[in-house]
């Protein structure tokens, strides 16, 4: 029998209210397992206060997050003058082999890091546009982690698998999606070794890449299909409760979380639910 584990994950938690009830809304009446915090988040003290009391087995990762909104320390290698994060994604690669930089972007994780450990226990990392996936900052990520024993790290090795519609793919965001693949899983051939050197832990595979901003039941069902082996699966979405209307991006990924005939799927592709926070504590 094969040893098949699935985690949807809720990026972005605490950057709103409304995230915030995604959370919580997905957990009582979805199966979402898990979610990670942004400690900058303008809703971070009440998703820490309001949803996560109310939420006991969800597991709990912290959301680095130096591409949006102010950060928690001096860092003006990271932020404009009035201490908002201001690097694109090529910027933080350019200037990762800085030293300065790389102290900045330190001192800015660890902060980041205690201000959620202070108020919950924190089973997983991962980052916002998936800063932390740049190697050398990773390195530092994989630090911090033991250094707190974190046991997992988010790395973003991403099957390539199609989906049959038409609209995901004749549209400005698919192409520059695929991009984003090959780089990723490029650094995640040199992060998984940085996993091992400093005894962490790590999802196999990850799905949301491929179909950033475009995500939906299909695309986990599929890219869930598109996997052979076992280990573990996480799906990151970015699920908010409220939309304008119902093609709001983020409330479709909310309801990515109720989908009863997805979470049928899942089960019958082999793969069992879980959690971050679960799999620690079967070890």
């Amino acid at each position: 029998m094969g040893n098949k584990k699935f985690i949807l994950n809720a990026d972005d938690f605490g950057m709103s209210k409304a995230f915030n009830r995604a959370v919580l809304d997905g957990y009582h009446n979805g199966f979402l397992t898990s979610a990670s915090l942004c400690a900058n988040g303008k809703a971070f003290n009440a998703a820490v206060n309001e949803i996560i009391p109310e939420c006991p087995n969800l597991g709990t990762g912290v959301h680095l997050n130096i591409m949006e909104g102010r950060s928690l320390t001096k860092a003006p290698m990271l932020t404009n003058k009035r201490g908002k994060f201001n690097n694109s994604y090529l910027k933080l690669i350019l200037k990762s082999t800085d030293y300065k930089f790389l102290e900045q972007v330190e001192y800015e994780f660890r902060t980041q890091i205690e201000t959620v450990m202070n108020y919950t226990k924190v089973d997983h990392i991962d980052s916002h546009v998936h800063t932390h996936a740049i190697p050398n900052i990773f390195k530092i990520t994989a630090k911090l982690a033991k250094e707190y024993k974190i046991p997992f790290i988010r790395t973003q090795y991403e099957e390539m698998y199609f989906v049959p519609s038409i609209k995901k793919h004749l549209n400005f965001k698919y192409p520059p999606n695929i991009l984003k693949i090959l780089l990723l899983n490029s650094f995640t051939k040199i992060n998984k070794k940085v996993v091992r050197e400093y005894g962490l832990k790590t999802n196999d595979y990850l799905i949301g890449v491929g179909y950033t901003g475009l995500m939906d039941s299909k695309t986990i069902e599929y890219g869930l299909g598109a996997i052979e082996g076992d280990g573990i699966a996480e799906a990151l979405i970015h699920p908010c409760s409220y939309a304008v209307s119902h093609k709001n991006q983020h409330y479709t990924e909310f309801l990515i979380t109720r989908d009863k005939s997805l979470k049928d799927k899942i089960n019958r592709l082999g793969f069992e639910l879980t959690n971050y926070k679960q799999e620690y504590a079967l070890q």
